[in-house]
């Protein structure tokens, strides 16, 4: 039965069946307790550890009661306590705050492996200039805390790593080095296939300013396990709790949170996008800052993640480039800005530029985020998760995912409140004062021009248009392009002709009773082996009429720039307002030649008596996008237009994917934008699946031309008497399905 638990204690499972680890995902409570001034104090400690007791019911445990989802604290860097416990227990005197760290390492369990590992940990310190103050073994009971069996199996060596800074080097730089180093022996020693138990190696935290206990524990674990948070010597201004409820998912001693410098309650329902996208801009990011040292810290999100993971990777890697804390929060978190008519311009602008750098990370989530110097809190654009904060007279500021979780007196109650959607608000520790969203953003997006950048960068659709006519929707070949695209008489009276008519997605009634195409002994489209994904985690339902606020298409899509620099170039992307083009338009953009951005045409059709012609377009269709990219085009339109009988096209999903997947895996999909000219999609499945898999854009011209044949046939009725009217109107009704299933 061990042997069992051990295959799972280091890791996830691997895929297996309907498992697959890419689905992991949790959800769970958390909350701080800061002192506004600074002011260090142990007290501050038992508050964190009561408010998380609170919070058990948020966090999850297995079959064994004992045995936790996770539970942990991070605290900023006591540093009186670790200045005793240097010269105690190393022999070694500190030098001054912001120069030394003091970071939680996991190790495997196993001696000959965690002495190798130590070696290598050693070594890349020695190499990156730094001096290593020694180790120490984190005094931990697990008796006293009552630990589970399972949690004991999977527990890692729990050992705590000190370095100092060379000479004469800053702060802010040597927290620079200390990622590196953090970065260079993760890479080296988890991915090292010789190490048994490369799992468990794993930094908490390395940092000065900071630090991180966790583990796959209870929140009435935590304290009594580590002895260091019961010792009234550990002092501190912020203590960030979290308890982790893992729903559908595996707990482990490293996946618990807080991570580095934020902790999450909720679920990134956009995550692997957004991890995709960070993938395909590693082939463009440059700093100064890291010079040559920059290739030593990609890929910046690790393969084995977590959602949770995977933004604070992400959010340290912004900061530690030179964004602040606040402004990499609100460029990865953006409030619902298209459709706000009450926001500040400048604020507009801010948005609207950095979503020509990133995309949102999307879904319910409430996010506390913490560097030491700052803490604060921001709510996802929907405000699906709650957080609850109190400011006391006493300079004490208690926030949490519920009230409640700790006694204050109510005449010591200075205001208290609950974070709105998409709202955050900071804390500074310097300046002694919680500062609110509008000013904390005011004080961002005024930094710069935004709003001139985009004026003077930004190209819409009506920059590009040309004189040259689109392609009619009256064709000689609508007939015989709808037989070999696989329409059918339903297609067109229960999905494209309810599109036009009712403006929305048509809706049925008493389930699909059609197979499902994997056991379907009749030919299906590629587009029918999909389902819509639901999210994960207890979301409710989003109303995309009622709530059309937070709802938008509007996207850039083109040649992204370098996702660390800030110039008005990065500006220079085409803006839609709807992924779906019609015929004009796309032969805009077939023609363009706009502020250097220019598009070639790739033809995703082969011959037909071509021997492994399939395979061949497939192949020959990614080295054409490679080699577009390599000649300066901005834009590639993969194209099935010339189907005939002597040619057969390939799947628009196939095909999109394929390319997409291509790109990303050379780090080149963030230099081109990719749009589609297909016969095949028609429904707002088919256009989803298309904009999931890498479309951009997506023009369906034979949807259009059997609705301007219906139309013509009396189908439709008298309501469109022009190709562009029928066009909108199909577009509206695209919209609103695409808004309410993605």
């Amino acid at each position: 039965m061990i042997e069992k638990q051990e295959k799972l204690t280091f890791g996830y499972p691997p895929k297996q069946g309907l498992y697959d680890p890419a689905f992991e995902k949790d959800s769970c409570g958390v909350g701080f307790v800061a002192n506004i001034k600074g002011i260090p104090s142990h007290q501050i400690m038992l508050d964190a550890y009561h408010l998380n007791s609170r919070m058990d019911h948020r966090g999850g445990c297995g079959f064994e009661a004992n045995t936790g989802d996770g539970a942990g604290i991070l605290m900023a860097l006591p540093h009186s306590f670790f200045k005793k416990v240097a010269k105690n227990e190393l022999n070694e005197d500190l030098p001054e705050a912001g120069s030394y760290s003091v970071g939680n390492i996991f190790l495997p369990q196993d001696q000959v492996e965690r002495e190798q590992c130590i070696e290598t940990i050693n070594r890349i310190i020695l190499e990156e200039g730094q001096r290593l103050v020694g180790w120490r073994d984190v005094p931990t009971d697990a008796k006293g805390a009552d630990v589970g069996p399972a949690a004991l199996i999977a527990q890692p060596y729990i050992t705590q790593l000190f370095i100092a800074a060379a000479e004469d080097l800053s702060s802010d730089a040597f927290e620079r080095v200390l990622y590196l180093i953090r970065k260079r022996f993760s890479h080296a020693l988890r991915n090292d296939e010789t190490l048994r138990e490369a799992k468990q190696v794993y930094a908490c935290s390395l940092s000065t300013k900071i630090i991180v206990y966790k583990g796959m524990l209870t929140p009435g674990q935590l304290f009594p396990f580590y002895r260091d948070l019961t010792n009234p010597n550990f002092a501190t201004h912020l203590a960030m709790v979290h308890s982790r409820f893992s729903t559908n998912t595996f707990p482990s001693w490293d996946r618990a949170q807080p991570n580095r410098f934020m902790s999450h309650n909720g679920e990134i329902n956009t995550l692997r996008g957004n991890v995709n996208a960070m993938a395909a801009r590693q082939g463009m990011v440059a700093t100064k800052i890291f010079g040559d040292k920059l290739q030593d810290i990609l890929p910046v999100i690790d393969s084995d993640c977590s959602d949770s993971g995977s933004f604070d990777s992400v959010l340290e890697f912004l900061l530690l480039s030179g964004r602040s804390l606040t402004e990499a929060t609100m460029m990865m978190i953006p409030e619902a800005w298209q459709a706000d008519r009450n926001m500040a311009q400048a604020k507009k602008d801010f948005y609207e530029y950095h979503s020509a750098l990133m995309e949102p990370w999307d879904g319910p989530a409430s996010i506390v985020f913490s560097d030491g110097k700052y803490i604060g809190a921001v709510l996802d654009r929907n405000g699906l998760r709650p957080s609850r904060y109190y400011i006391t007279h006493d300079d004490k500021c208690i926030m949490a995912s519920e009230v409640g979780v700790l006694q204050v007196d109510p005449a010591n109650v200075k205001f208290k409140g609950r974070l709105q959607p998409g709202r955050m608000f900071l804390i500074d520790f310097d300046q002694g004062r919680l500062i609110p969203d509008e000013e904390v953003k005011g004080l961002i997006s005024g930094k710069r021009r935004y709003g001139d950048w985009l004026a003077q960068e930004r190209i819409t659709l009506a920059d590009i248009a040309s004189t040259s006519p689109a392609p009619s929707l009256d064709n000689a070949q609508t007939l015989e392009r709808m037989q070999a695209f696989g329409y059918t008489t339903e297609t067109m009276q229960f999905m494209l002709i309810p599109l036009v008519t009712e403006a929305r997605d048509p809706l049925g009634s008493m389930g699909n009773d059609s197979a499902l195409a994997c056991l379907s002994d009749k030919p299906r489209m590629i587009y029918d082996y999909f389902k819509q994904l639901f999210a994960q985690v207890t979301n409710p339902p989003i109303d995309s009429i009622r709530e059309e606020v937070v709802m938008s298409l509007r996207c850039f899509i083109g040649p992204e720039g370098n996702l660390l620099e800030t110039t008005p170039e990065q500006a220079r992307r085409l803006s839609l307002e709807h992924p779906v083009l019609s015929n004009q338009q796309l032969t805009d953009l077939s023609l363009m030649d706009h502020k250097g951005l220019r598009s070639r045409v790739i033809d995703i059709t082969f011959a037909a008596d071509q021997q492994d012609g399939f395979m061949d377009a497939m192949e020959r269709i990614c080295r054409d996008a490679s080699q577009a990219i390599e000649e300066g085009y901005a834009f590639i339109i993969l194209s099935d237009r010339n189907i005939s009988k002597s040619r057969i096209p390939l799947s628009a999903l196939i095909a999109t994917g394929a390319v997409h997947q291509h790109l990303l895996k050379n780090e080149l999909r963030s230099q081109i934008g990719i749009v589609v000219e297909t016969g095949e999609a028609r429904e707002v499945h088919h256009h989803c699946l298309l904009t999931g898999y890498g479309a951009d854009a997506v023009n369906p011209y034979l949807a259009f031309e059997a609705l301007w044949q219906a139309n013509k046939e009396g189908l439709i009725g008298d309501k469109y008497s022009t190709e562009d009217s029928l066009v909108a109107a199909y577009k509206k009704g695209v919209a609103k399905g695409m808004m309410k299933v993605m």
